[in-house]
């Protein structure tokens, strides 16, 4: 084998201080043929291979025992060469080759020969009854291009490692996980690896971080293997908090100066969803919030909130809209319908969410209303959920889950808007530009009323004269790491929409 190379650990990436890059199936194997081409044979599966004992040594110093589980392609072959490093550094190894030694492709098979000079023990087509209960783990079983489900020993290799009690790290992808899509390859979601660390080669692959994708690869580690790629990522995972910090407020300014922001929701029963939207409006930094409850026997007050401003629909359609943003749905019910006719032509700048979106699915009429927002250069923003956008996209929400890139995209050209998919790893999408995935956000989310405080935070960063696209993201960011810095400050179970207000407000980015 060439010399290692001296080159940094793998870094985290789930947890970035910048965009990253994220590049599918398609993108990376061509950025991996145009590498080959330009390197001698055989330097990234070196370079690969080195970077995944290395990040093995440092996530599992005090483990002696390896297990290493390869397949039959060049995961399999990364893996071969991490087992030479470890073995080197003083590990007790032990590959499990699923895969014909005489089939293997030629980065593989040269990583096995030098595998074997190296006396590296290598068991080959059985899976072990279990891994030893002190070792780590290595999941090299399957790479990128793998879009079927594990099957046959694969499969069995795959049970091994999720009863290993022991931690997991797993090479470039957990083993059953669609790098594209973040969605299982198989339907049982025990037929995927889950990871304690996931090592991710060359490029980052954007399935890591939405769907399945977080739960099943723990912890995210980068390695680039000095290739720069010299084509545009089709998405990026980042922050956004750019956009609040572009946003000072100055001596000579007032209310005035701010926008103004108008809820629109609330049906009978459900009127706290619209004063919780229209309270993170206000935190945002809108300048006047108003609210207009659809029922009618509402209170014009929270009193808790004073600064809140209520109005019937008669006093509310009489605001004027230079300076307004208006969030439809939250806690819209039935109701909401009614109401959808005069905001979508009239509103600047609308935010549609919740019932709003499930009215909309069923009217052909408002759909049209909305795709003519566009036309007339009145920019819209969508914050559905899986099932709110599988209604719009007229599918299911399994579909929208097995490919959120696509179906956020899909979303956004066809009616016209921002659209902000809901979950783990929130896609956010407009027409013309790059999907975005945001990095932060737990399940401590998964509570009533959050979905409606983020629907208020977007309108109230929107309405102070940023773009729909900086909004969203800065909302989506922002939201998630009130939930991040809940977990991180010791707390556990669920965030209740009110605190996450008050975390969102505490300036926690």
């Amino acid at each position: 084998m060439r010399a290692p190379r001296h080159a940094p650990l793998p870094v985290r990436a789930d947890s970035p201080h910048a965009p990253w890059p994220l590049f599918g199936t398609e993108y990376s194997r061509r950025i991996e043929q145009a590498a080959q081409a330009e390197l001698p044979p055989h330097t990234l599966m070196a370079r690969a291979g080195l970077a995944v004992a290395r990040l093995a040594l440092a996530v599992a110093p005090h483990l002696r025992d390896v297990s290493i589980l390869a397949g039959p392609g060049n995961n399999g072959g990364d893996g071969l060469l991490a087992a030479v490093h470890l073995q080197s550094a003083g590990r007790s190894v032990q590959v499990h080759l699923l895969g014909d030694p005489a089939r293997l492709p030629p980065d593989a098979a040269w990583a096995l020969s030098q595998a074997q000079a190296a006396g590296v023990p290598i068991e080959l087509g059985a899976v072990p009854e279990a891994l030893p209960a002190g070792s780590l783990a290595i999941d090299a079983l399957l790479g990128l291009g793998h879009r079927r489900s594990p099957d046959g020993l694969i499969a069995e290799a795959v049970k091994r490692l999720r009863q290993h009690p022991g931690p997991v790290l797993a090479v470039d992808l957990p083993t059953g996980l669609d790098g594209d899509t973040g969605r299982c390859l198989a339907d049982a979601p025990t037929l995927a690896v889950r990871a304690d660390h996931t090592l991710c080669l060359l490029t980052l692959k954007p399935g890591l971080f939405t769907g399945q994708g977080r739960d099943l690869a723990g912890q995210v580690w980068f390695d680039d293997l000095d290739v720069s790629p010299d084509t545009l990522p089709e998405a990026s995972l980042g922050l956004a908090p750019e956009t609040m910090a572009a946003l000072p407020r100055r001596h000579a300014q007032h209310k005035g100066s701010f926008g103004d922001v108008l809820v629109v929701g609330g049906a009978p029963g459900m009127t706290g969803a619209a004063w919780l939207a229209a309270r993170a409006a206000l935190a945002a930094g809108a300048g006047r919030v108003y609210v207009q409850p659809l029922d009618d026997r509402a209170p014009l007050l929270d009193p808790a909130h004073p600064e809140l401003m209520g109005r019937r629909s008669h006093a509310a359609s009489q605001l004027p809209t230079d300076a307004l943003t208006v969030v439809c749905g939250c806690g819209g019910g039935r109701e909401i319908a009614s109401a959808l006719p005069l905001w979508l032509g009239r509103a600047p700048r609308l935010l549609l969410d919740a019932d709003a979106l499930n009215a909309i699915a069923g009217d052909s009429g408002l759909q049209t209303q909305l795709t003519r927002r566009a036309k007339r250069g009145q920019p819209t923003v969508l914050t559905p959920h899986p099932l709110e956008a599988a209604r719009l996209l007229g599918c299911s929400s399994t579909e929208v889950q097995a490919d959120r890139l696509a179906a956020a995209r899909a979303l956004a050209e066809r009616l016209g808007s921002t659209v902000a998919l809901k979950g783990s790893g929130t896609v956010v999408v407009s027409p013309g530009l790059p999907i975005w995935i945001n990095a932060t956000g737990n399940a401590a989310l998964a509570t009533a009323g959050t979905g409606d405080v983020l629907a208020g935070w977007i309108a109230g960063v929107w309405t102070q004269g940023v773009t729909a696209w900086q909004a969203t993201r800065a909302g989506v960011h922002h939201h998630g790491a009130a939930a991040d810095h809940w977990h991180a400050s010791g707390r556990r179970g669920p965030l209740t929409a009110s605190r996450l207000i008050k975390t969102m407000s505490s300036g926690v980015h």
